[in-house]
């Protein structure tokens, strides 16, 4: 295959990823492919973080307040992604939730959300909500500590989508993440995260000037990331399709903290 037909194949890929991903609008008239869809999915998180950092300076030039806007933010968060993800943290909940390992994916196939799911889902949106708030008052740097959150947070949440992805079995033959996991290419499927991760890390020394606030979140998102698709796998076995978004979103929240605390400390 040529070059040119390479990169017509990779655009309609990664248009594909935001159709499957995301609820951004794209024409129906664009063609599109989903398939090895998921070694986009940090592209798209990237895509997410400008709209969050465009959406929330729109709000501080309307004069929103602190917490306002963190909420607004949020709710444009989900909004952007449908609740995909959101919905994975739920089922999730609920499966972990069952004592017994042989009826878990059986209660995160119902469509009914339980207890526990209400309340991991209520508790991920209250985390995400308080440590914006927090990080409104850190602008030691050129760009804010909010900022960098809200563009970096999408980003590391989809990269450990995709470490789970690659790493760890996949628990149904059929289901909304089966084919992500069966279409994955390793190594070359690593190359679209780590070049966002490596882009951003690099606008983030220049825009920044501090050095150990961008290898703390560096080292730290990474960490993050495959930490919580290994906790997940351990407790599971391995990963459904209702993982991989509750990988996503617990990414995201825990991102959204190392901020605050590195901010502090560098």
């Amino acid at each position: 295959m040529g070059l040119g037909r390479k990169l017509v194949k990779g655009l309609k890929g990664l248009i594909g990823a935001l159709v499957f991903y995301t609820r951004l609008p794209v024409s129906e008239k664009i063609p599109y492919e989903i398939d090895r869809i998921g070694r986009f999915a940090p592209v798209v998180g990237l895509l997410l973080g400008i709209c969050l950092v465009i959406g929330n300076r729109g709000l501080e030039w309307l004069g929103i307040g602190s917490f306002s806007r963190a909420v607004l933010l949020v709710c444009l968060w989900c909004l952007l992604t449908g609740g995909l993800h959101l919905d994975g943290v739920m089922d999730t909940a609920d499966g972990l939730a069952v004592q017994n390992p042989q009826l878990r994916l059986r209660v995160m196939q119902d469509s009914q959300t339980g207890a526990f799911g209400v309340m991991a889902g209520g508790l991920l949106i209250l985390l995400k909500v308080a440590f914006l708030t927090d990080l409104e008052y850190s602008n030691t740097f050129i760009y804010s500590s909010r900022f960098w959150a809200l563009l970096l947070a999408p980003v590391w949440g989809r990269w450990g989508q995709v470490l789970a992805i690659a790493l760890y079995p996949y628990l149904r033959p059929t289901g909304k993440g089966a084919f992500l996991k069966a279409e994955m290419q390793l190594p070359i499927d690593f190359l679209w995260g780590a070049g966002c991760l490596i882009l951003l890390t690099g606008l983030q020394i220049w825009g920044t000037g501090n050095l150990p606030f961008t290898l703390g979140l560096f080292l730290g998102g990474g960490s993050i990331a495959s930490g919580v698709g290994y906790w997940f796998y351990k407790r599971l076995g391995g990963h459904t399709g209702d993982s991989y978004g509750a990988v996503v979103e617990w990414t995201e929240a825990a991102f959204l903290g190392l901020v605050l605390v590195v901010d502090r400390f560098t």
